[in-house]
């Protein structure tokens, strides 16, 4: 084995297409696309990218993940250039192994796209819940590659008193690892229940709370901005939000909200990424409405949809109301102004966050989706379900209760809808009412 470099920011990247471009859920992809992200992703990080070379697989191999002359022709190019490449970097997620095996063969460090995400995300993490995120989606990728790729800590440890039977590095290592996870998560749980707090205290006080969601590089931070005249950081680079960031918004009208920011969604997004930031993409799946922030601009805008979906209903936040926002009017030429449904309901916006165009337009939008109307009818609580009942009783919401013969009752309820929606999402029940007593089953479920 060679001698990895601690730093370096020349990149060389190497972008493979698998199966004729089709993604790893088979549905067709845009290489060319793939290719341009991946070269903004190596830039912001902060690398500079001294080239890209291309490939087309039908399928990855076990070793090397692509050919052996792709190798040659990699080792050529790295050789060709006056100053070395600190690191070769792959467009698609490597086994330890196949990173190993490369470096071996080329002599120079290798990292895949997830560690390229990992990276960013590092640079971009400001609060202590943002590095302790970060932290966690690092040791646990980590630990991949401590089991499978790291011969040399197999060894046991050497030197007087230590020779013989005992624990070797590569054990040591994992232990430590193992160790510094747990306290981590026990941070992470710490900082969820007070998130979960200050999300009850919000729906006690009846404030519905919007997030911005959308794919990263949209223009979240910079509609957030304009909105709330808050002074985040907003770039034309990917992952410029990290950080959750929550402000109070009024809307015209007298409606007021709690208004997040949230980290951009991307096409595969490692899953060690999502399960570290589940405490904070909690707030996209207790939100009363996303607002679906999409690139006007970007020919690619529906597979960002698409790809933005998936990762919503990875974390249970795809039956939460959306408002699409199509945002960059600027550049793509559209004028501002929202689209309803045949039924007359606003379903999308179209804004620049940038000059302010259809700003007002969606003020209005948001406020008529969060003012639906009420809900009122008849609702069954079983006995077990003191805090739900409890619940609908401080907010003012039963006009009428009436007591089964098994301790359950039948409440009469009158409130606003979403906040009745986002009850029945916390308490898992139907979001639907009867008109008639009498179709409520008596005492309760």
């Amino acid at each position: 084995m060679f001698d990895r470099p601690d730093t370096g920011h020349r990149a060389l990247l190497v972008h493979v297409a698998i199966q004729q471009g089709r993604g790893q859920d088979g549905t067709p992809t845009d290489i060319d696309a793939d290719r341009a992200e991946f070269v903004e992703l190596g830039r912001s990080a902060g690398l500079e990218v001294v080239d890209l070379i291309t490939a087309t697989r039908q399928r990855p191999t076990a070793r090397h993940f692509i050919g052996t002359g792709k190798i040659e022709e990699l080792r050529t190019a790295l050789q060709a250039f006056d100053e070395p490449v600190d690191v070769l970097l792959f467009g698609q997620r490597l086994s330890p192994s196949q990173e190993r095996n490369l470096e071996a063969e080329l002599k120079v460090r290798v990292l895949d796209r997830n560690s390229l995400i990992l990276d960013i995300f590092a640079q971009r993490a400001r609060t202590f819940e943002g590095k302790l995120q970060v932290e966690l989606a690092q040791l646990v990728h980590l630990s991949t590659r401590l089991v499978r790729g790291w011969t040399h800590l197999e060894r046991q440890k050497g030197g007087i008193g230590l020779r013989g039977p005992g624990e070797t590095q590569l054990e040591t290592d994992r232990r430590l690892l193992g160790e510094r996870v747990r306290v981590i998560r026990k941070r992470l749980e710490k900082v969820r229940r007070q998130r979960e707090q200050g999300r009850s205290q919000r729906g006690k006080s009846g404030i519905a709370t919007v997030a911005l969601v959308g794919y990263t590089n949209a223009g979240k931070s910079t509609l957030f901005n304009r909105l709330t005249d808050a002074r985040i950081y907003a770039a034309d680079q990917l992952f410029a939000t990290l950080d959750p960031t929550l402000r109070r918004l009024d809307l015209p009208g007298g409606t007021s909200l709690v208004l997040a920011d949230t980290v951009g969604f991307i096409r595969d997004l490692p899953h060690e990424l999502v399960e570290a930031f589940r405490s904070t993409l909690i707030e996209t799946r207790e939100a009363d409405l996303l607002l679906h922030v999409v690139d006007d601009s970007d020919d690619e805008r529906e597979q960002r949809r698409d790809d933005v979906d998936r990762v919503l209903l990875g974390i249970g936040a795809d039956e939460v109301p959306q408002l699409m926002v199509f945002n960059k009017i600027d550049r793509s030429g559209r004028d501002p102004g929202v689209d309803r449904e045949d039924t007359g309901r606003v379903k999308a916006a179209r804004v620049s966050a940038l000059d302010g165009a259809g700003i007002e337009a969606l003020a209005e939008a948001i406020t008529e989706r969060l003012s639906l109307g009420r809900s009122s009818g008849w609702l069954s609580v079983a006995p077990s379900d003191g805090r739900l009942r409890a619940r609908l009783f401080s907010a003012d919401a039963v006009l009428e209760e009436r007591f089964g013969d098994n301790g359950g009752s039948c409440l009469k309820i009158d409130m606003d809808s979403v906040e009745f929606a986002r009850i029945a999402r916390e308490h898992r029940i139907s979001d639907t009412l009867e008109d008639d007593p009498a179709l409520v089953q008596s005492g309760g479920t």
